[in-house]
């Protein structure tokens, strides 16, 4: 079905079971209970999901394939953010050209870029990605302010042409769209205490993230696919043969900068503004984290990785010292101010700290991210399952009377 084999489509199909029921699925506490600090059922913080895991699928096709592990990524995710913001100044408010355009500038300026650092590998190739990706920041920030308005960012006015929609009206600025469907258009259900947001611009993010994993997986088994493990494997050896690895290389890099493009053009849409801070080294680097985080070379790895750290980003960095108390309230007040003051540099602004210690147990102890982590406790309830199985087979074996 759909050219997947029997694995491949069961994970497809737990993966969109899990996009597409994620406002339930992130709600699991009252709204009004203490818990509910830790629900993510919220559109922004899903759309966020969705769309980094959007990036980090693209990037793991470049870093878990072939082993080339780029700094310099969010670059793409930039330019792509500024090309779909200018499609909505200069021609309409529907997302579809945005996301067009967004995909194919950031692929021509992926092939530039893959082009010259391709030339190289290893770290070389690392640090050629974090210039360009750098030189592209700078040139946003305080260069090419015509076109990205510098440290202000790129964002839509009044006065914009949008020529397919006869410019601004009513003196208020207009909301992206699909075909008139207003992307924050959002619907409320209330089941008892609990409360479910299902939100137009999620879902086009989910069903865009469906169909790009999709591909990923077609990616990773096809005869392309292999080809780029083999890369991965020994490019060395691979060259001896008389192959040569640059086109496969280059066509890996620029799938995965589109990917990107991709990322950063459902971002603009979602949010009509781009600014130089998402082609800092800082937001290459993060993908890069998802990635290993989540298992790079594995399929559903980037996008676990993503959720991960997106949650805490938005989850974890939102728990102050009002919440701690709360939450220690029932204990006396000498072990209530100890307990806040042991867990405080963990939560709140200190989230990062917190992010720090678990990656770091993840790449001692799970070299594989978390879909080892998983695969591991897996084999250990299959292991005592077989176990109990074989201990009732030879028990019933013992007691059956000598023939």
């Amino acid at each position: 079905m759909l050219g997947l084999n029997r694995k491949d489509l069961t994970l497809m199909m737990i993966v969109a079971a899990m996009t597409l029921l994620a406002p339930i699925i992130l709600n699991p506490f009252p709204s009004d209970s203490a818990m509910a600090q830790f629900n993510a059922g919220y559109p922004d913080l899903m759309q966020r999901f969705v769309i980094f895991g959007i990036f980090a699928i693209g990037f793991n096709i470049l870093f878990g394939l072939t082993g080339y592990l780029s700094f310099g990524h969010a670059a793409f995710l930039g330019v792509g953010s500024y090309s779909a913001v200018w499609m909505f100044k200069l021609l309409s408010m529907n997302v579809i050209p945005a996301i067009v355009l967004a995909v194919i500038i950031s692929g021509l300026f992926a092939l530039v870029i893959g082009y010259i650092s391709l030339r190289r590998s290893g770290i070389y190739f690392s640090i050629l990605t974090l210039a360009f990706a750098q030189m592209s920041f700078n040139l946003a920030y305080s260069v090419l302010t015509p076109i990205t308005n510098g440290e202000t960012g790129l964002q839509l006015a009044l006065d914009d042409p949008r020529v397919l929609d006869g410019g601004s009206s009513g003196g208020s600025l207009p909301v992206t769209q699909l075909f008139g469907l207003e992307m924050r258009a959002t619907t409320q259900l209330e089941i008892g205490a609990w409360s479910f947001d299902f939100n137009v611009g999620y879902y086009l993010c989910a069903a865009i993230m469906l169909a790009v994993f999709y591909l990923a997986i077609r990616i990773f088994r096809s005869p392309f696919g292999i080809m780029l493990r083999a890369v991965k494997s020994n490019q060395q050896r691979m060259n001896y043969t008389g192959l040569n690895s640059r086109p496969y290389t280059l066509a890996a890099f620029v799938i995965s900068g589109m990917y990107a493009g991709l990322a950063g053009g459902l971002m603009a849409s979602m949010d009509p503004l781009a600014g130089a801070e998402r082609m800092q080294w800082t937001a290459s680097g993060e993908v890069v984290l998802m990635t290993i985080l989540g298992g790079a070379g594995t399929l559903i790895g980037p996008v676990l990785g993503a959720g991960f750290i997106k949650y805490f980003e938005n989850i974890f960095s939102k728990i102050n010292d009002n919440v701690l108390h709360s939450w220690f309230a029932v204990m006396p007040d000498g072990i209530e101010d100890f307990l806040v003051t042991i867990v405080h540099p963990f939560v709140g602004k200190g989230w990062h700290l917190t992010l720090g210690l678990m990656f770091m147990a993840v790449v001692i102890f799970l070299p594989g991210g978390l879909v080892e982590g998983g695969q591991r406790i897996g084999r250990f309830v299959t292991g005592r399952r077989n176990k109990k199985a074989g201990g009732a087979e030879a028990e019933a074996a013992r007691k059956q009377p000598a023939e």
